[in-house]
């Protein structure tokens, strides 16, 4: 830690950019995120300034300058092949729509720009020009405690951004902090709940997504559902709490709701996707769930749950304003992940199988797979470590097999296309599209008649 010193080393960059503004007699001050990880022994990307210059102001300084939230002070700064964000000095007052200040005046001073952050942590600041250090909410000494907390009264600061909350949660899920108690108990106020509750689904997804991406999404999802948060965003996900799995079979250590943030956890960070996938490849259990006795135990059936579940994901998908292609992969992904493999599949039941998954789906349908393993146990699942693993990595390489012999894997992959079938006397219409469809279905049982001559001949019969 640094939290100690009294300046920070400025970077180049941003000792070329204050030189600007200190040639035409602005301030200019590194706030935000960068100034946190800075602290944390981070690498900062994104360069966030404040300044007593106005917007037009910069804009006058600067050659290149985006006007990107003019309305707030903010505009956007090309620089030597960067962006950097610039807003003026300023406070707020008023949130009556729970997330844009109803007024916002420009500030004379650092400190009066700070005092309107939301924590503690992001309201310090590095002065660019001799990388002193102003911190007047002791936020170096919670980065140092890995504590979140509020600038000031935390029921004050929710109050006027609904979103606020919700962001408490998703850093102490990215960077291991804890919430400091108040600010915590300040959470599940009801007015807080009513002023998160107002939030466009957007800013939520944004912060969602984020949360997918820390080390173990588990903390702040867990934490969501404690606030009620998540019964506001995501309340299809409320029945898996206390929807026991494990029968007499001993199968699960878990119910549905742990199986699934863990198997979140599990996921790679780098592919929020999937993590997502994960959070909900199982919620369609409690719907799909029934109870048996056999030979004397009692078991537990979740049939089709991943034809509930991808429906359910849909919809929550949906109503978050993901993209369709987003949906759609998650979707899919859903689906199809209660595939079994094994040995005796013949190659072609190999080559349905990756027409049916999609070989761009194989990759992530694998991990989602890997991470379900993971949520069982809450532990990582090493190559090897189970019979299951070794299965996949075999179906894997018998895939590779496949995709290196080029067989055909798709209609585009025929040797014969529509327009040959049309010559060959077969007309035109929905007769023909079944005709290719079933040419592939032979395909892909026997690769080898994937020959024009053979496949002109199979067509004939069909006709």
């Amino acid at each position: 830690m640094i939290d100690s010193k009294k300046t920070i080393t400025i970077p180049k960059l941003l000792k070329d950019f204050y030189k600007v503004f200190q040639e035409n007699g602005f301030k200019a001050y590194l706030v935000g995120g960068a100034v946190r990880d800075l602290f944390l022994n981070k690498e900062a990307h994104d360069w966030d300034i404040t300044t007593n210059a106005t917007p037009q102001d910069v804009m006058k300084i600067f050659p290149f300058v985006v006007p990107t939230g003019f309305e707030h002070g903010t505009v956007t700064v090309h620089f030597h092949k960067h962006e950097i964000e610039v807003t003026t000095f300023r406070t707020e007052s008023g949130y009556s729509d729970g997330r844009h200040p109803d007024s916002i005046n420009y500030a004379a001073t650092i400190e009066e720009d700070l005092a309107r952050r939301d924590f503690t942590m992001n309201a310090i600041a590095v002065d660019l020009k001799d990388g002193a250090i102003v911190d007047p909410y002791q936020g170096r000494s919670d980065i140092k405690n890995k504590t979140i907390r509020t600038v000031r009264n935390a029921y004050d600061r929710f109050m006027e951004d609904g979103l606020r909350p919700v962001r408490a949660l998703r850093f102490s899920s990215q960077l291991g902090f804890m919430i400091e108690k108040e600010t915590y108990q300040a959470i599940a106020n009801p007015d807080v709940q009513k002023k998160v509750a107002s939030i466009s689904m957007e800013r939520f997804r944004d912060e969602f997504v984020k949360m997918m991406s820390s080390p173990k999404p588990s903390i702040g999802l867990k934490m969501m559902e404690e606030c009620g948060i998540l019964d506001i965003f995501i309340p299809e996900l409320k029945p898996c709490r206390n929807c026991i799995q494990s029968d007499d079979r001993g199968y699960h250590n878990f119910d549905v709701m742990d199986h699934n943030l863990y198997a979140c956890d599990g996921a790679p960070k780098e592919k929020p996707l999937v993590r997502i996938a994960a959070l909900f490849h199982d919620i369609g259990k409690p719907k799909s769930k029934t109870q048996t006795v056999e030979n004397g135990l009692t078991i537990f059936h979740f049939f089709n749950h991943e034809k509930y579940s991808a429906e359910i994901a849909r919809t929550i998908m949906t109503r978050l304003k993901f993209s369709n292609k987003e949906i759609d992969h998650v979707c899919h992904l859903i689906l199809n992940h209660m595939f079994y493999y094994e040995p005796n599949w013949t190659n072609a039941a190999v080559r349905r199988f990756l027409v049916k998954v999609g070989s761009e789906n194989l990759e992530d349908l694998i991990d989602l797979r890997l991470a379900d393993m993971y949520g069982k146990y809450n532990e990582p699942v090493r190559i090897h470590d189970t019979k299951s693993c070794d299965l996949l990595i075999e179906l894997q390489e018998r895939i590779k097999e496949i995709e290196n012999e080029k067989n055909a894997l798709s209609l585009k992959d025929l040797a014969v296309n529509g327009k040959d079938l049309i010559q060959a006397g077969i007309p035109a219409g929905k007769k023909l599209g079944i005709i290719l469809n079933q040419l592939f279905d032979c395909v892909l049982e026997d690769p080898a008649i994937n020959d024009k001559e053979k496949l002109l001949k199979v067509a004939l019969n069909l006709k």
